[in-house]
């Protein structure tokens, strides 16, 4: 079956799908992306994430190319055309293609809006019955990371330094010393007093979609939550960690630069959390 993507109003497959050499995604990173989940032929926690995209456009002064419902409406035909029933839809959109490279914002450009789809072993992952590591790296990104742009070039060589080194995620860590998030997922932890910590939203991190919904399940089950920073050396000395994303879902940690968090092995907690999201997930996927 020929994967099909979408560009510019149109469906085409994607080995032929093309931008222009002068869209400013391509030339200066200028535009903001969305990942959502799919589940079943369905989208997860999708309201999040086109909240979260409309939030994005807004910081960087982009109109979107199509109302948010049209781009709902895109997405849904995409799975369908590409009979996806579990993986991920992207979608990007950038500030156009310019006559010229200039810095500034080009008047009257047409904003560019590019989607696919992308099959994923989600629930299944092997990553789920092992645990994942991760290695801290110091946190060299931009001050805005509430924006979900495309300019990833921090968060690659991040993970690029991460998988050198055997492990699966990197854990960005601030000058005090705090973690903020991984590269790609919201950093938890789930200390000896069984209380499950992440930093809070703020202009330092993105406001993970997935870590939401799972802090709303927590505290439905009436378990404590804080927001706040950990360092390291907490985080070592946790009962548990996981990280979230629209991709993983819920994932434990159990190994952090080498030493084991815990047991080494993923955590009561954490199990129990990644159930009741993909119940949630599949009670509620549009």
């Amino acid at each position: 079956m020929t994967a099909i993507a979408y560009v510019n109003g149109k469906f085409t497959p994607a080995g032929e799908a093309g931008v222009s050499i002068f869209d400013r995604g391509f030339l200066f990173g200028d535009g903001v992306y969305e990942v959502a989940a799919v589940l079943d032929g369905k989208l997860v926690d999708n309201d999040a994430h086109m909240a979260r995209l409309g939030g994005s456009l807004r910081e960087i002064m982009l109109a979107s190319p199509e109302p948010l419902d049209r781009i709902r409406a895109i997405q849904a035909e995409l799975i369908a055309r590409n009979d996806l029933q579990e993986g991920l839809v992207y979608l990007q959109i950038t500030r156009g293609a310019a006559p010229t490279r200039d810095f500034g914002f080009p008047p009257d450009t047409i904003p560019t809006l590019v989607m696919f789809t992308q099959a994923k072993n989600i629930i299944n992952s092997p990553t789920v019955v092992a645990g994942i590591a991760v290695k801290t790296l110091p946190d060299i990104r931009w001050a805005r990371r509430d924006i979900k742009s495309t300019s990833l070039l921090a968060q690659v060589l991040a993970k690029q330094a991460a998988l050198a080194e055997g492990c699966q995620e990197a854990w960005m860590i601030d000058s005090d010393g705090a973690v903020t998030e991984g590269a790609s997922s919201t950093a938890f932890i789930i200390t000896k007093q069984a209380t499950i910590v992440t930093r809070p939203n703020s202009t330092s991190v993105l406001p993970g979609c997935t870590g939401k919904a799972v802090v709303a399940l927590a505290e439905r089950r009436s378990l404590r939550i804080e927001r706040r920073a950990f360092s390291v050396a907490e985080a070592l000395d946790a009962a548990e960690a996981f990280l979230t994303s629209a991709t993983t879902f819920v994932l434990p940690v159990v190994a952090i630069d080498g030493s084991p968090v815990g047991q080494g092995v993923p955590g009561e907690m954490t199990r129990l959390l990644r159930q009741l999201y993909i119940e949630a997930a599949r009670a509620t996927a549009t």
